[in-house]
């Protein structure tokens, strides 16, 4: 797996964000999560305050964003909470980075179906495009971290890169999606052999008729 990753010192990570706070346009999502809760539950908005925050320091440093220790302590001072209430969800959830990542983190699956699939080949694309797990590129393009099952095993092999899974890949098609990242060139998120969604390699076998409508089967089982 992955190397431990790097962490600023922390009198440098103070001096740039101790004075976090949420921008106008995410002081209003704040208020909006808040409010779906009632009064003595503000710890429930700990998932999604964290998230907010990462993004917000993502939009600040352009990248996929992380969690500096003076950003989780806005975030708990925001619901009221001790700091380690927030620290042991963000510890906990592969979601929040707590380090420093690249603009794109390239999350690589692992898990027995990737790694049956061919997650060495995804993996060897990766490292010839000179990332290396735990660690981001010299450029600050890249972040590669080898993780456990994203729930896409159909579509085998798998990475999340920020928010988006591009699924069905090889070498050749991992090389050409980093390659189009670095370029700034549009890609689609999903299989990248056009299969829709998790249906065979060959295309739909089942309930076939429902592939553009919502056909009613009922009439033909009885």
């Amino acid at each position: 797996m992955a190397e431990a990753p790097k962490i600023p010192d922390e009198a440098e990570t103070r001096a740039r964000w101790g004075a976090f706070a949420w921008n106008d346009e995410n002081q209003k999502k704040a208020n909006e999560i808040l409010g779906r809760y009632p009064k003595g539950r503000e710890q429930s908005a700990s998932i999604p305050f964290l998230d907010l925050a990462q993004r917000q320091v993502g939009e600040e440093t352009q990248t996929q964003g992380w969690l500096p220790v003076p950003v989780i302590e806005f975030v708990a001072r925001q619901i009221g909470v001790p700091y380690m209430r927030v620290y042991e969800v963000a510890t906990f959830y592969t979601m929040f980075n707590m380090a420093p990542v690249g603009r794109f983190h390239v999350q690589v699956c692992g898990t027995t179906p990737c790694l049956l699939g061919g997650s060495d080949d995804v993996l060897a694309a990766c490292k010839n495009k000179g990332l290396i797990k735990g660690r981001t590129t010299p450029d600050g393009m890249f972040t590669l971290t080898e993780v456990e099952c994203l729930g896409a095993c159909a579509n085998a092999p798998m990475v999340q890169i920020n928010d988006d899974n591009f699924e069905d890949l090889d070498y050749d098609r991992t090389s050409a999606l980093l390659e189009a990242l670095a370029n700034g060139t549009p890609v689609t998120p999903g299989s990248q052999t056009g299969r829709r969604d998790s249906c065979a390699a060959g295309g739909p076998t089942n309930l076939v008729a429902m592939v553009d409508e919502n056909h009613d089967y009922r009439g033909e089982w009885a």
